[in-house]
């Protein structure tokens, strides 16, 4: 991790923030975590909440006032907060999930009627805006949107990314992008629209088939889109798209513009046209440059629930992809379990060897996030990242072997899916508590994996299935259970969430959603557990009086390691489940394995 010295540089950029907000006359400024598309993972041009807190996480809120700087994080990030935070003069404070509002709370509780907060509207979403200007208003606090002072306060702030977009080709892209814009014109006809804006970069990335590299591990690249009656703009910077895909856009009905016209565009849309904008994926900014004789119409983009529901050619690439994951795991693991004692291995060497297994694979393009490799304390935190200054040590090449428990949570890009996994692996003997743990986990994985629900069931209405088993031994975990999973495109996509988010009418479950299964345990301080699996939404039974039924098809492959179980805690059809699933494991991945590998791969899925 950073440095927590009493050299950390914060203090000095607090300063010179300070003094942007004594230039203006403010008395705070808010930093949310985001972007112009409200990316969940940022270029470094809009990582301001890292550079002015010295937090990095992937999730947070600064907010800044005259003599106090606060950090709202939520569990998954405590530890690392706290130690990141230290010597920065930068208060913590713990909210319960990463949607609370406790900033807006915190800020009515500390500002006085008459004092003004600053926010960028080009980073500030339109549903977030809403609500902080209603509490900030009856308060009598004032609200200014049209300051970036990060660019004041931040001289060397990097740019634009200015990497090329590249197109995603069949057979992998397997519907043409001119039926995916005739599908969103449909989604605008229903509710009567004209015109419709899209900012976020994994919708835009779905609809045009394109893929870029602006953000690490997601394949997407910075732009908006315009979509019209008949013609398509997107704005994107110069040179980013070549003459010969230029070409290619526009015969399908799409042209290009400067990055920087869009907010020009929007204002310049006739009087007669219907805009339909969706409030929580535009920001207030984008809004605002809306002409107010223009109509507008407050949706879902019709293009975030579609590309969430993979089509039966998607999810056969993706089934492939997971093949081509797991078996680059279990060479990694093969040499792992040989390498103890034998060489010198860390979590950044873990990092290093599953990543170059991966790339070995057809398709490979990228991670899909950072990978997180903890050992005993560094896995009870669930957003943990070993660095060159702060890493642990597992064995080293003289027999040393450290004993714990090593908790694996990765996952890349292939031109054909994306994928996410996590698995805790024993290193020596566990003990009975880390067994029965584990075994607690596995177990809400399991009940979770397992269900069987109507179509249209809310998201969120199927966390208690994975917390059950927990529950009933007085135990929890504080991160959400399951996020959506995009096809070459994001490791968190929505709409759908399996979470105690309050449940809306867009996280309906839906055939072809792709989820993650990710139930946890994490003892500060001692160790962590999480084993994920990625599943994917299939009809089950013939729709009858009581309507469709939908079920989870389990997609990750990747035996579970049954050295952890205590299996006087497992049921005869839990057994039979792992059993089951080891099987396919074995049948699906043995093909593609040989030697130490293929062994192993026999060895980890033995029944139980």
């Amino acid at each position: 991790m950073p440095s927590s010295t009493p050299t950390s540089p914060v203090p000095a950029r607090l300063a010179a923030l300070r003094q942007a907000l004594i230039r203006h006359d403010l008395a705070a400024v808010l930093v949310p975590s985001s972007d112009p598309h409200l990316s969940e993972y940022l270029p470094e041009r809009w990582q301001g909440r890292v550079h002015f807190s010295g937090f990095t996480g992937s999730m947070g809120t600064l907010v800044v006032t005259r003599d106090r700087a606060a950090v709202f994080a939520d569990s998954r990030y405590w530890t690392q907060a706290e130690a990141e935070l230290a010597g920065t003069t930068v208060e913590l404070v713990k909210i319960p999930t990463g949607a609370a509002t406790h900033h807006i709370d915190w800020l009515t509780a500390t500002l006085s009627p008459g004092q003004t907060l600053a926010v960028d509207a080009a980073v500030l979403g339109l549903a977030a805006a809403q609500m902080l200007a209603g509490a900030l208003q009856r308060r009598g606090i004032g609200l200014r949107t049209d300051l970036d002072l990060m660019s004041e306060a931040w001289p060397e702030r990097p740019g634009l990314p200015g990497a090329p977009v590249r197109e995603h080709l069949a057979p992998h892209a397997a519907v043409p992008r001119a039926e995916r814009l005739a599908a969103v014109r449909a989604g605008m006809a229903r509710h009567h629209a004209s015109h419709h804006l899209v900012s976020t970069v994994d919708d835009i990335a779905w609809i045009t088939s394109l893929r870029g590299s602006d953000v690490d591990y997601n394949p997407v690249f910075l732009a908006h889109l315009l979509i019209g009656p008949q013609r398509a703009t997107l704005f994107v910077a110069a040179g980013k798209v070549d003459a010969s895909l230029a070409a290619r856009l526009a015969a399908d009905g799409i042209d290009l513009a400067d990055y920087a016209e869009a907010a020009p565009a929007l204002a310049a849309l006739p009087a007669d046209a219907v805009l339909l904008v969706d409030p929580k994926r535009i920001t207030l900014g984008l809004r605002e440059a809306v002409p107010a004789g223009v109509a507008v119409v407050e949706a879902i983009n019709p293009s975030t629930l579609a590309k969430s529901r993979k089509t039966p050619a998607e999810a056969a690439f993706i089934r492939e992809a997971m093949e081509k994951d797991g078996a680059a795991m279990c060479r990694f693991y093969a040499w792992l379990e040989a390498a103890l004692g034998r060489e010198a291995i860390s979590e950044l060497t873990i990092d290093e060897r599953l990543t170059a297994e991966r790339a070995r694979e057809d398709g490979f393009v990228s991670l899909s996030f950072p990978t997180i490799a903890g050992f005993n304390a560094n896995g009870a935190m669930p957003h943990y990242r070993a660095t060159p200054e702060s890493f642990a040590e597992i064995s080293t090449p003289d027999g040393l072997v450290a004993e714990g428990l090593l908790l694996i949570d990765s996952g890349a890009q292939y031109l054909g899916g994306t994928t996410d996994i996590t698995r805790v692996w024993p290193i020596g003997a566990p003990s009975a508590a880390q067994k029965a743990d584990f075994t607690r986990v596995l177990k809400g994985t399991m009940a979770l994996s397992r269900a069987r629900f109507p179509a249209g069931t809310l998201s969120p209405h199927l966390d208690t299935l994975a917390r059950a088993p927990l529950w009933e031994a007085g135990l929890d975990f504080g991160h959400g259970t399951g996020h959506g999973v995009g096809y070459f495109l994001n490791v968190h996509e929505g709409p759908q969430s399996i979470s105690r988010a309050m449940p809306d009418a867009s996280m309906a479950m839906h055939p072809g959603m792709i989820t993650s299964v990710e139930p946890g345990l994490y003892r500060d301080g001692r160790w962590g557990i999480r084993i994920e699996n990625l599943v994917l939404n299939v009809s089950v039974g013939t729709p009858d009086e009581f309507g469709e039924y939908l079920a989870f098809e389990t997609l990750t492959l990747c035996p579970i390691d049954s050295r952890c179980l205590e299996l006087s805690l497992l049921r005869a059809d839990e057994r039979q489940w792992l059993n089951d699933y080891h099987a396919e494991v074995r049948r699906r991945l043995a093909p593609r394995l040989d030697g130490a590998a293929l062994d192993w791969l026999l060895r980890r899925t033995e029944p139980v």
